[in-house]
């Protein structure tokens, strides 16, 4: 099976959502290319917010370009088989955490956004990720900060984007 027919199958499968998750399904039976950056009508991307529910904590990255603290997440790459691995590799590598799982039952939400020319769009597919106890970050080259912020923190640091995962990705937990 192709990373496009994972895709596809992913969002079919994912409950809630239905008018974005539809969105997506006609972006990519639209641009049979809509999984990859190059795609400048828009393209799909996959991310994991990494939590650590003992602690009633969450990892964010101060994102280089955007500036803004976000969760791991970014493009999908030809070696990926699926979202969820894209995710699982994007959160692995971003965040510098080894042993990251993901929660069970797919993504936890979808998240379209426009970003600049030549692209216009992001399908983000949004999942969470539990660290292993006494997992240590460590910044990558994508971002200017790495930190873990209480649940109750992130309203303040973080876009709405953010909080309506964590809200998910808790009630998943």
């Amino acid at each position: 099976m192709s990373l496009y027919d994972d895709a596809v199958l992913v969002l079919k499968e994912h409950e809630g959502q239905e008018e974005l998750r539809q969105a997506y399904l006609d972006h990519l039976d639209a641009h049979p290319d809509g999984m990859w950056k190059a795609c400048t009508a828009g393209h799909v991307t996959a991310s994991a917010l990494v939590l650590d529910p003992e602690r009633g904590r969450v990892l964010l990255t101060l994102h280089r370009k955007l500036r803004m603290w976000l969760q791991m997440g970014g493009h999908c790459e030809p070696g990926d088989a699926t979202l969820a691995e894209a995710a699982l590799r994007e959160a692995t590598e971003e965040s510098g955490i080894a042993g990251l799982s993901l929660l069970p039952g797919g993504p936890v939400r979808l998240d379209r956004h426009p970003i600049p020319a030549p692209c216009h769009w992001h399908f983000d597919v949004q999942y969470a990720a539990v660290a292993p106890p006494g997992a240590v970050q460590a910044i990558s080259d994508e971002s200017l900060d790495l930190r873990w912020f209480t649940y109750d923190e992130v309203a303040g640091v973080a876009d709405n984007s953010v909080l309506r995962l964590l809200a998910a990705a808790r009630a998943r937990a």
